[in-house]
Order: C-alpha cells, then sequence, then structure tokens
C-alpha cells in the first residue's frame, strides 16, 4: 500500500510503501514511553521524503545510535533512524494521513532493558 504521513504542523511530508497488515512495536524506552510512539518499520528504498528536509532537527542520546529527527518547527518525530533496524527508517504510525486502512497488530518492545529485547526481536 502506498500511504503518506507527516508532522503535526505540515512541513514534513513523506510518502511509504507498507504492507497491509503491519507489525509495529510499542516501545518501553525513554524517549518512546514519553511520545507515545508506535514504530512502524519501512525499508530505506520504501521510503520518500516529500519535502521537509529544512524543517528537521537531529537529537541523539545513549549510544548515538538513533538519529531522531524532528520538526523544528511543531516539534513532531514523524519519523527517525533508529538503532534497532539500521537498514529501515522508523515511521511513527500515528503520523500516517487519516484513512490509510491498515490493520496492524502491535508487539510490545523492551526498551528499557534494551540488549536483551533486542535479541529477542532478532529470534
Amino acid at each position: 500500500m502506498k500511504l503518506q504521513g507527516g508532522c503535526h504542523c505540515g512541513a514534513v511530508r513523506f510518502a511509504i510503501e507498507a504492507e497491509s497488515r503491519p507489525e509495529l512495536l510499542d516501545c518501553n524506552c525513554s524517549i518512546c514511553a514519553k511520545s507515545g510512539l508506535l514504530h512502524l518499520f519501512v525499508p530505506h528504498d520504501r521510503f520518500t521524503l516529500l519535502q521537509g528536509q529544512d524543517s528537521l532537527t537531529s537529537y541523539r542520546f545513549g549510544s548515538g545510535a538513533a538519529d531522531h529527527l524532528f520538526c523544528r518547527i511543531c516539534g513532531i518525530k514523524s519519523f527517525y533512524q533508529p538503532r534497532s533496524h539500521p537498514g529501515a527508517w522508523s515511521v511513527n504510525f500515528r503520523c500516517l494521513d487519516p484513512g490509510h486502512g491498515l490493520e496492524p497488530t502491535v508487539r510490545s518492545f523492551d526498551g528499557q532493558n534494551w540488549e536483551a529485547a533486542r535479541q529477542d526481536l532478532a529470534d
């Protein structure tokens, strides 16, 4: 399915190709829990930034491996480069345009214990 989404103010817009019944990860790490992010992993070649490159600002913490990208105007993280999936973007499911028709399942991910949980994810 071809879908679009973006940040709250509309400065950042993207297009993706996704399965109609994707698995989302609900992570409890410090940043995901506070922002309510639901991860929809999209391979780099199925993601297109339509507009807003100049509106993005980066934040890194902890290991510095994840590149958290926020709209500098409204502060929303509609997608970012996760540490767990270096070949994909993590798109915030909640930032997809309404009416997308996806029927996801949600899997919990224990980001507070990232190393152990990452091993479980790889299995």
